[in-house]
């Protein structure tokens, strides 16, 4: 290109900033950053500016805040800026089609998936409590579907047994920044992407997380109780009635169980865990957090609640 690739950059949380920062190091011209308007945060409720928002004020970017792209007047603003390309990044909002149709390029999506399973608002921690061997990133041409567009580049990594909603964030984060440079040093160099089609067969969606998913269940296996706990680490937090007390649960593994013992009784603690019967196996509570209180270790609950160390099947 003769000239720098006007960008347009739409996202909101944390895990957009890299790509951010991708757009900038490409070479090209990030003419303006949209993202969500400031929301109340923490215990004042102070309205708090996104951390996408806060890199683009850093780095001197315009800032637009638009509730929707439902007005005239909001894409003519977008229209003004006379992006080539727009590329949207845990953006919230849904971009009707006369947004998707303003820059020249069209608009990207860099999605924490495989596509097409998870299309959605929580790829990473579906894909953790699923049991999932293996996730990714999707750098997608967007389409007017939600999550449908054909892939421009992908890049894929494991998902170890012990891997949380955190750390696979912070990966794939990492990830979808590397697969976004890739894209538009090509195209900056005059290559045309050629994009994949999604296959039609696979389609699984990614529900927006909600706080009542939270409390384990267990009547259900060990082993989905432990996925549960990494996978809303860091939110929401598991949480579990522990011998008439709700706690937090920040990290648990799955034991064998005791034959006959009932599902959410306490069969054995001791300093390495607390275990609790499920359908199948046992969960072993290793880290939890009273009501009120900080993180703490087995060793340490049982300390406060020396009964439990009798506990027997």
């Amino acid at each position: 290109m003769t000239s720098p690739l006007r960008v347009v950059f739409a996202g909101t949380p944390e895990f957009a900033v890299p790509c951010l920062e991708a757009c900038r190091a490409s070479g090209a011209n990030v003419v303006a950053v949209y993202t969500q308007p400031d929301r109340p945060a923490g215990r004042g409720r102070k309205l708090t500016a996104s951390p996408v928002k806060e890199a683009a004020l850093a780095a001197g970017i315009p800032v637009e805040q638009p509730e929707s792209f439902k007005a005239d007047t909001d894409r003519d603003t977008l229209a003004a800026y006379e992006p080539d390309l727009m590329v949207v990044v845990a953006y919230g909002l849904i971009l009707p089609r006369k947004v998707l149709a303003i820059p020249q390029l069209g608009c990207w999506n860099v999605h924490a998936s495989l596509l097409p399973r998870w299309r959605g608002a929580a790829p990473i921690q579906r894909a953790i409590l699923a049991g999932d061997a293996e996730s990714g990133v999707d750098l997608m041409q967007m389409e007017a579907g939600l999550d449908t567009g054909p892939v421009l580049i992908e890049r894929r990594t494991p998902i170890s047994g012990e891997e949380t909603g955190g750390t696979l964030h912070d990966r794939l984060s990492a990830l979808g920044a590397d697969a976004l440079l890739e894209g538009l040093r090509r195209v900056m160099a005059g290559e045309t992407l050629i994009p994949r089609p999604q296959p039609e067969e696979g389609v699984a969606y990614a529900h927006k997380l909600d706080k009542a998913e939270a409390l384990i269940d267990f009547a259900l296996p060990a082993d989905h109780a432990a996925r549960k706990v990494r996978a809303f680490d860091p939110w929401p937090v598991a949480e579990a009635d522990l011998a008439g007390e709700r706690v937090r649960i920040w990290a648990a593994v799955p034991v064998q169980g005791a034959a006959g013992a009932t599902p959410g009784s306490v069969i054995a603690a001791s300093k390495h865990g607390i275990d609790v019967a499920c359908a199948e196996g046992a969960l072993r509570i290793l880290s939890l957090q009273r009501s009120g209180g900080r993180r703490i270790g087995a060793a340490d609950y049982l300390n406060a609640r020396p009964e439990l160390r009798q506990a027997r099947a």
